[in-house]
């Protein structure tokens, strides 16, 4: 398992630490009621060492990254960043990226989880380009702040006005004489922003940025408060949500990850059969349980009629009585929003993902 940098920090602070997929993070600091509210109505900031952060160097790592993954990497300017993913060449998703393209290398981060695997996909390919990789995580940290104050957050602390950064646009910065990088990136849905650095710098920048974020009657929030924004908002996470058993189309992932206007990169003949074919058999959705208390991730899903139809993938209680919100997979038939479902103890109610954060 792997350790945030923050460890100690975050139990000084009285954290319920908790493993999640493979990293040791904080749960929660307080309830999840307070943790909510004060990100909803000011700003939250949260551990985001759930990265495994890889550079590349040499003439042809653009056109490289370009070659092996889903999206259009070439067309990014220095300072832009974009998701894509690695596919096999059944079109299953290996790994999810993020991309961000600098002056002289090209910073991509991916879960910790499929470190292994991602650095050894990078790599396989290289062969005749000049193109190195440099595995980074062990040295790595990070963190974010998200919430309608955030750009406050962002200003205070380094100067930086954040909305005049385009999405997943990434700047050096310092923060009080740290030096780091700073990615503007919503991690469910609001203005948000991550800094990435040093390891050893991880501690004092947290400390530096929950001053100026308490300042702003934010609040640190865990990955129980995180997991109800993301699944309220709509925003899937890796490896969670989507993973090796799917390909794109079924993530829902075509519009965000992919580029239809690119060449050939591993996998693309299953993404352009299933964009011609037009449907998949079983896609993505969100789900509104009809408690509050939502049912385990992986919790089976079936039809009125008895027959097994999908499956949960992830789940969140809601403070306020609110019903319990999640994530799933079912199969064609149940698409639409407003179908219910059933489960062992409950029904849930698809919700289209485009207004799940309306409902």
């Amino acid at each position: 398992m792997t350790e945030t940098s923050l460890t100690e920090l975050h139990r000084a602070a009285g954290a319920r630490l908790a493993e999640f997929e493979g990293c040791q993070l904080p749960a929660s600091f307080s309830t999840l009621e307070r943790e909510y509210d004060a990100t909803k109505q000011n700003v939250a900031l949260f551990d985001t060492s759930w990265h495994a952060a890889f550079r590349l160097s040499g003439r042809d790592r653009v056109k490289y990254l370009h070659a092996i993954t889903s999206n259009n990497i070439q067309a990014l300017e220095n300072g832009c960043g974009t998701l894509a993913l690695l596919l096999n060449p059944q079109g299953r998703i290996l790994s999810e990226l993020e991309i961000y393209v600098e002056a002289e290398s090209v910073l991509v981060l991916t879960h910790v989880s499929g470190r292994e695997r991602t650095l050894a996909t990078l790599k396989k390919f290289i062969i005749a380009s000049d193109v190195k990789v440099q595995d980074l995580t062990d040295a790595t940290g990070s963190a974010a702040v998200e919430g309608p104050r955030a750009a406050r957050v962002v200003e205070q602390v380094c100067g930086l006005k954040l909305e005049e950064m385009p999405a997943m646009a990434v700047q050096h910065v310092a923060v009080d004489g740290i030096a780091c990088q700073i990615v503007r990136r919503s991690h469910f849905g609001e203005v948000g922003a991550e800094f990435i650095g040093a390891r050893e710098a991880l501690a004092p920048l947290w400390e530096k940025l929950l001053v100026a974020v308490r300042a702003q009657s934010g609040e640190a929030i865990g990955m129980d408060a995180l997991t109800a924004l993301r699944l309220e908002a709509g925003v899937p996470w890796y490896p969670v949500d989507f993973h090796e058993a799917m390909i794109p189309h079924e993530a829902a992932l075509e519009n965000t990850h992919i580029s239809f206007n690119k060449g050939c990169y591993t996998g693309q003949e299953i993404v352009e059969r299933v964009r011609s074919r037009g449907h998949v058999n079983r896609k993505r959705v969100s789900l509104r349980f009809s408690s509050t208390e939502p049912p385990a991730p992986g919790t089976k899903l079936r039809a009125p009629d008895g027959s097994e139809i999908g499956f949960v993938s992830s789940v969140a209680a809601i403070p306020h009585s609110q019903p319990a919100i999640g994530m799933g997979y079912v199969r064609r038939e149940q698409f639409a929003g407003g179908r219910v479902v059933e489960f062992d103890g409950g029904t849930a109610t698809v919700v289209e993902l485009s207004t799940v954060a309306a409902v």
